[in-house]
C-alpha cells in the first residue's frame, strides 16, 4: 500500500465520483484511477466503495478506512513539516492536541483566541486518543490538550471546558429509534457496543452508569474510535452510549436518542503540565471562559 493509494481514495470519497476525482482533482484518467482503487481494496481485503450510476457510495468498511486514511495523510504532512521546522528553525512552537473528533469544534475557536500571537509562533496540531494526549503533555511534547481528565499523571492540571451528556447511538431503523428518549432498561437484551480501553475515562462513565441503573450488560463489541463504533452499530444493529459530540459524525444509517432521566456526563477538559511556563499557554488559560462561550454559541 502506497501513500498515493490513500490520496486517491480520499479524493474519490470527497468528490463522490471516480470521474470527478480523476479529472478535477487528480488529473489522471478514470480507468487508471479505478485500477488504483481496486488495487487498494485488494490490499485491504475489503470493498471500500460501491459504484453507482451517479457516482460512488462508501461501504461501512470504506467509512472506517476513510478516517484512518485522512489521519495517515495528515500525519505524513505533519512529519514533513516537523522535519522542515527542525532543519529551518524560525519561530517558537506551541503544540496543541485534540481528542479525535473534538478538533472540529474547538480548534478554530482556540486559534482565533491566539490569532494575535500566530504571526510570532508556529502552532503544531495533533489528534489522538486521550491517554496519548496526557502522555504527550507529561513528556513536554504537547503544551495544551483538549482531552479527558486522565488519572495517574499528577504533574498535569485540568480546566473543565464542558460536560457532555451521553446519548444512545443506534441504527436509524431500530425499534428503539421510535422513542423520543430511551431508558436504561430499554437497552437490556440489545447487542451492546461500548468503547475500548483507548478511552478509559469514557468507559468508566458508561460502566458506572449501567451499574448505577441496575443494568447488567456484557458488551458484545468494543470500538477503538468513533468510526469503528458507528460501523459496529450499523452492521450488528447494536446500540451504544457516546458523548453528544458524536452526533456531528453520524452517517444516515445511524441516529441518536437522549437518555431518560438524569443522563450521565463526561468532561472535556483543557490539560497542561503545571511546570509549563509558556506565555502562549498562559494566554490561552486566561481566556478559557471566552473560548467556552464562543464554542457554546456555535450551531450544533
Amino acid at each position: 500500500m502506497e501513500l498515493r493509494h490513500l490520496r486517491y481514495f480520499v479524493a474519490v470519497a470527497e468528490a463522490g465520483s471516480l470521474t470527478v476525482a480523476a479529472l478535477g482533482k487528480l488529473h489522471t484518467s478514470q480507468p487508471s484511477l479505478s485500477r488504483q482503487i481496486r488495487d487498494l481494496e485488494d490490499e485491504v481485503g475489503a470493498q471500500l466503495l460501491t459504484r453507482r450510476a451517479r457516482g460512488i457510495e462508501l461501504t461501512a468498511a470504506g467509512r472506517a478506512f476513510l478516517e484512518h486514511a485522512r489521519l495517515v495523510l495528515s500525519q505524513v504532512e505533519a512529519a514533513a513539516e516537523a522535519a522542515r521546522r527542525v532543519a529551518h528553525p524560525a519561530k517558537p512552537c506551541f503544540a496543541m492536541g485534540f481528542l479525535t473528533g473534538h478538533e472540529l469544534t474547538w480548534m478554530p475557536e482556540a486559534l482565533q483566541i491566539l490569532r494575535d500571537e500566530l504571526p510570532n509562533i508556529d502552532v503544531m496540531i495533533s489528534s489522538q486518543y486521550s491517554p496519548l494526549l496526557a502522555e504527550g503533555l507529561s513528556k513536554g511534547k504537547i503544551d495544551a490538550a483538549f482531552l479527558r481528565r486522565e488519572k495517574g499523571v499528577p504533574e498535569l492540571a485540568y480546566r473543565v471546558l464542558v460536560k457532555e451528556p451521553l446519548m444512545v447511538i443506534l441504527p436509524s431503523d431500530h425499534r428503539l429509534a421510535a422513542l423520543k428518549a430511551i431508558s436504561p432498561g430499554d437497552l437490556m437484551g440489545e447487542t451492546f457496543v461500548t468503547v475500548s480501553d483507548t478511552a478509559p475515562v469514557l468507559r468508566m462513565v458508561i460502566d458506572n452508569y449501567l451499574k448505577r441503573s441496575g443494568i447488567n450488560i456484557t458488551p458484545a463489541h468494543e470500538a477503538d474510535h468513533l468510526a469503528m463504533g458507528m460501523s459496529l452499530v450499523a452492521s450488528t444493529r447494536g446500540v451504544g452510549l457516546l458523548p453528544a459530540y458524536a452526533q456531528n459524525f453520524l452517517p444516515s444509517s445511524v441516529t441518536s436518542r437522549p437518555l431518560k432521566g438524569d443522563a450521565p456526563t463526561v468532561e472535556l477538559v483543557l490539560g497542561y503540565k503545571r511546570s509549563n511556563k509558556s506565555a502562549v499557554l498562559k494566554l490561552l488559560l486566561s481566556r478559557l471562559d471566552e473560548l467556552v462561550a464562543r464554542v457554546s454559541k456555535k450551531p450544533h
